[in-house]
């Protein structure tokens, strides 16, 4: 059996207009033939897709979301040709399947077209600062950037990323099936992802900080309290010598006082 190469999947699917993994089988039953691949797409009527993708779409489905016990909440737009498909099981279920995977992979925008160019022109700086930090030929490192950029329009844009169900398939490749089964245009048109605390700036206590702080305020408290209780104790010994003192010439003049009354009695 011939290799089966990403180059060749990818030009059949250009051609084709098929899902990845649905070219991917076709070379591979077909030895790596291309236009024996075709033919077999277009038996398993797997080659139309392309096609009707320039249909309008205007009807459809708006879904929602929700996650992590209310932690993350998710509303996507998912559009198709007829009322009668967007209320089948079929295209319910892939709106659900959408608005799972845009909660669980968190991707920026639909398809690599939304993304701005001057974000691209950004990250395409990055990454090719460093293939040239890692030593790699200039003639090589455009091609090497490219494979970077391809790599991260497929975490970005939800189209491109791995079904989080099924990685070996991508979000396209579930929407061509889509395709297939219902005979129509689907699109997934826009998404909304919303996170519980998301833009809101939070305090951040750091514990040892805190720790520290309550130990000098407790220190302070401490050291205002000492005299206070030097001088009530100053106070409790005078009080207490007072009283004894007190007490003793009480005692006395009432000894005395039963004397002078024993010489009366005599």
């Amino acid at each position: 059996m011939a290799q089966i190469t990403a180059q060749m999947v990818k030009s059949l699917r250009e051609k084709s207009g098929a899902g990845m993994m649905d070219c991917k089988k076709a070379l591979q039953e077909n030895d790596g033939d291309e236009a024996k691949a075709m033919e077999w797409l277009r038996k398993k009527g797997l080659a139309d897709v392309g096609k009707k993708a320039g249909r309008v779409a205007a009807e459809g489905a708006v879904g929602s979301y929700i996650h992590a016990g209310g932690k993350i909440g998710v509303m996507v737009e998912v559009n198709c040709e007829t009322d009668f498909v967007a209320r089948g099981d079929d295209f319910q279920t892939f709106v659900k399947e959408i608005g799972m995977h845009v909660a669980a992979a968190a991707p920026s925008y639909v398809r690599r077209e939304e993304v701005p160019e001057s974000e691209i022109a950004k990250e395409r700086e990055v990454f090719r600062a460093q293939v040239i930090e890692q030593g790699k030929p200039e003639k090589i490192a455009d091609k090497i950037v490219d494979g970077k950029i391809n790599k991260w329009f497929s975490e970005i844009c939800l189209m491109e990323q791995p079904w989080v169900k099924e990685p070996k398939q991508t979000v396209e490749d579930l929407r061509a099936d889509l395709v297939n089964k219902t005979g129509e245009n689907v699109q997934v048109r826009r998404f909304e992802r919303f996170v519980l605390g998301e833009g809101i700036e939070k305090k951040k206590e750091n514990l040892a900080e805190e720790v520290a702080k309550m130990t000098q305020k407790a220190a302070e408290k401490n050291e205002a309290a000492a005299p206070n209780a030097e001088a009530k104790t100053a106070s409790d010994v005078q009080g207490a010598a007072d009283q004894k003192t007190a007490s003793d010439k009480k005692g006395a003049e009432k000894k005395g006082g039963k004397k002078k009354s024993s010489k009366k009695k005599k």
